[in-house]
């Protein structure tokens, strides 16, 4: 229940304050586990979305819900972006992930293994249907999500390419 009060009720509470604001465009981070077991690979925009858990399932949700705000109100625009498990930190080193509890990526788990705060690291799980036995995952760099935003506000005639390399740099 916790993934549609979060995903669902919220975003409806967004759009609702977006409309109120005047707001435009809505930029959704929606989940490529809205797909569900790839019938093809790689996914792409025609690929059939059959979610198969209630995270997957409340996304796609939100999105089906943009697509009839956006019918119901043309002046309104709302772009998802779908990707998985998005991971690491800008370049600075001023922003990146080091959760103070347990972590619930692997990332942040190798990060620490690495810089020795952690003795080892522990892979669970040696039954999957994988060569290895061990589960596999797809990540996106968090500079490239932001990146792939900014497109989507240029292309939206929200920044131009000027702006966007000066918020890169």
């Amino acid at each position: 229940m916790r993934y549609y009060d979060v995903n669902v009720r919220a975003s409806i509470e967004l759009i609702k304050a977006v409309e109120f604001f005047g707001c435009k465009l809505l930029i959704f981070s929606s989940s490529t586990t809205a797909y569900g077991l790839p019938e093809y690979l790689p996914y792409d925009e025609d690929h059939p979305t059959v979610p198969k858990n209630p995270y997957g399932k409340s996304k796609l949700m939100v999105e089906l819900i943009l697509q009839d705000w956006v019918k119901a109100n043309r002046s309104q625009r709302a772009i998802c972006l779908k990707y998985f498990n998005p991971v690491g930190a800008h370049v600075s080193g001023l922003i990146g992930e080091d959760p103070k509890d347990i972590p619930n990526n692997l990332m942040p788990f190798i990060i620490q293994t690495a810089s020795g705060r952690r003795k080892r690291l522990s892979i669970f799980g040696d039954d999957y249907d994988t060569l290895d036995g061990t589960g596999e995952r797809d990540y996106i760099h968090i500079s490239d999500l932001a990146y792939g935003h900014l497109l989507s506000l240029e292309k939206n005639g929200i920044l131009d390419r000027f702006q966007i390399i000066k918020k890169l740099s």
